[in-house]
């Protein structure tokens, strides 16, 4: 069962201007080792493109847990965006791990797998998360 559904949409050329700010610690605070790396690494030589797509599915678990929280009456609680970080599989096929509050918060409201859909065209990079309930 589906216990919470959350999108997002990210302008990828307004996303690299506000990574490459002088003294900017957002790319720092908002993304783990792995993903900074993983996206530096990318044959494309375009890290906004692959961190902003990371971002989409950030912003788009925060609104997942925010419906399943509201569906059965909790408030959510404050996130750490760092908490939720987008993974590869073998396969090269994108997947989530919930760290700390966002793990506590998924666990809360009975979110047993977390399924994302990430996908950039041009200037845009989307984001599509639903949250399971499997047991």
């Amino acid at each position: 069962m589906i216990v919470g559904l959350g999108t997002d949409l990210v302008r990828v050329p307004a996303f690299a201007e506000q990574l490459a700010h002088p003294g900017s610690a957002f790319a720092d605070v908002t993304f783990t080792g792995a993903e900074l790396a993983y996206s530096h690494s990318r044959p494309s030589h375009e890290p906004a493109r692959h961190l902003a797509v990371r971002f989409a599915a950030k912003e788009a678990v925060v609104k997942a847990l925010d419906v399943a929280c509201a569906h059965i009456g909790v408030i959510r609680a404050r996130l750490v965006l760092r908490d939720i970080e987008v993974v590869v599989d073998a396969g090269g096929r994108p997947a989530l791990r919930l760290h700390r509050a966002a793990a506590a918060i998924a666990d809360e409201v009975g979110a047993d797998r977390a399924w994302v859909s990430l996908s950039h065209d041009g200037e845009y990079a989307s984001a599509v998360v639903a949250l399971e309930r499997i047991r």
